[in-house]
């Protein structure tokens, strides 16, 4: 399993193709959910390349089923505020971790700022829904974490459910089939173009630089 923490993701060049970021309030063939919104409408935002994966993923559901975006694009200070607030909350809990453990142990939440692929406008996060928009079983909620979840929002987690697995299997199929690379420790979390996405398919650089 490859961490955000890695050395091996900061060390790939980064590069902006200077593709826009798309509105998803302006796409009505995904469904947008509003628990992440703030009041820029940074969380609708989408690099386009992303927008016309996501749109082909989705094409390839069984009937009835469509993916439920939660948020995009992450503004820096929103990513810092997170990755702060979690590492911090684990400090508490394990007085008793080093330093490198803390952050070791964060990054599989959230991801450090200087390679957060959220900050990129390629990375999202969604779920599966039914055509109403009711959510589907995953096994956790989005935004699990490790520490209270037991691990279960691991993609690959075997302490979920038989419909929840085969529902991930759904969702991995679609979102890998149309280009986008999943972070195995988030089932929900999913890029195109950012630093992680060139490491896993040895891409020579990224698409998508921090916007």
């Amino acid at each position: 399993m490859i961490l955000l923490c890695d050395p091996r993701v900061a060390a790939v060049r980064g590069v902006d193709d200077g593709e826009p970021l798309v509105d998803l309030r302006g796409v009505p063939e995904l469904r947008l959910d509003d628990r992440a919104a703030d009041p820029t409408g940074a969380y609708a935002r989408l690099r386009r390349g992303v927008v016309d994966r996501l749109l082909a993923a989705q094409r390839a559901l069984p009937d009835g089923l469509g993916l439920l975006v939660i948020e995009g694009y992450r503004p820096y200070q929103a990513q810092l505020d997170i990755f702060t607030g979690y590492r911090d909350e684990l400090r508490r809990g394990h007085p008793d971790w080093s330093p490198e453990r803390v952050y070791q142990e964060t990054t599989k939440f959230v991801s450090p700022v200087e390679v957060a692929p959220h900050s990129t406008g390629g990375a999202v996060d969604l779920t599966l829904c039914t055509a109403d928009g009711a959510e589907l079983d995953m096994g956790t909620a989005v935004d699990a974490t490790p520490e209270a979840s037991g691990n279960a929002c691991f993609t690959a987690a075997s302490s979920i459910g038989v419909a929840a697995r085969e529902h991930r299997q759904i969702l991995v199929a679609a979102l890998t089939g149309a280009g986008l690379v999943n972070y195995p420790t988030e089932w929900w979390h999913w890029s195109y173009g950012d630093r992680y996405w060139a490491l896993l398919t040895g891409a020579p650089h990224t698409r998508y630089g921090p916007v």
